[in-house]
Parts: C-alpha cells; structure tokens; sequence
C-alpha cells in the first residue's frame, strides 16, 4: 500500500526491507509507546523512505529509536526545550525541525502529525494521518 502510494506521488523515493517485527517490539519497548497502525504498517512494508538524495521522508525504526532517546535522555535538550517524551519523532525537514506523533497520557491517541520547531520550540499541527502527512511533503502543502 505505502508503496504504491508513494511512486504514485513520485518516482524520486526509495524503499528498504521491511523492518523486522523484533526492531518493532524494541522500539515500544525502548520509548514505552503502541505504535500507531499507520507507521507500523508503514515500517512493516518498507524500513523507511528515501528520496532520491537518500535523504529520508520516513525514519527508519532504528533511526526512529535513536533520535528519540537522544532528543528524550540527551543532558543539552533538558536546559533548553520542554520535554521530548510526548512526542514521537518519525521524521525530519532537513532544516532541523522534526515530525512527530503526540503522546498523550502515555499513548497516540490521534493519527495526526506535528511539527517540532527547533528554533522556537513549538509544535504545530501539519497533517490529520501520516498519509496525508506523506502526500502533502511531497506534494508540497507541508511547507515548513
């Protein structure tokens, strides 16, 4: 399905493996989160998308996890941003803003995606689902 989606929108992206159902369980293990169905059938179809400068539309799960612990656990973000742990960042800009799930009371209640900015530390909504999240970055309606 993702894929389809995608080389619909664009020939310029790229897939990998399908993530492993054990890099899945680390990942709500790890970050203590149920992923939601979107991402996780995402990351079961393809290990994260690529654009044509390998530059990723959609973490990995093992990118997902590092940058998480990092931004969630790392001593230089807790003196200068509010905390992490009610996000779940599955993507970058570029620019150093990050997307992300809203964790709230401990889970992902909505599909909807946020924007993090690192400038100014706000998150806003950007898109109802990660599909439409994926059709309007590529598209160009997600303008950040």
């Amino acid at each position: 399905m993702w894929r389809h989606l995608i080389r619909r929108l664009s020939e310029e992206y790229t897939f990998n493996k399908p993530s492993q159902t054990a890099r899945l369980e680390e990942i709500k293990r790890k970050l203590n989160i149920q992923l939601p169905n979107e991402l996780e059938s995402l990351l079961k179809e393809t290990d994260g998308i690529n654009d044509e400068f390998d530059c990723p539309l959609i973490w990995s799960a093992d990118r997902i996890i590092e940058e998480n612990e990092e931004l969630r656990n790392g001593e230089v973000f807790k003196d200068i941003y509010m905390p992490f742990d009610c996000l779940l960042f599955i993507a970058d800009a570029g620019n150093g803003d990050l997307f992300a799930y809203s964790i709230l009371n401990g889970s992902i209640q909505k599909d909807d995606i946020y924007v993090w900015n690192h400038e100014d530390d706000s998150r806003t909504w950007v898109a109802p689902s990660l599909k439409q999240f994926i059709e309007w970055w590529i598209d160009g309606k997600v303008q950040i």
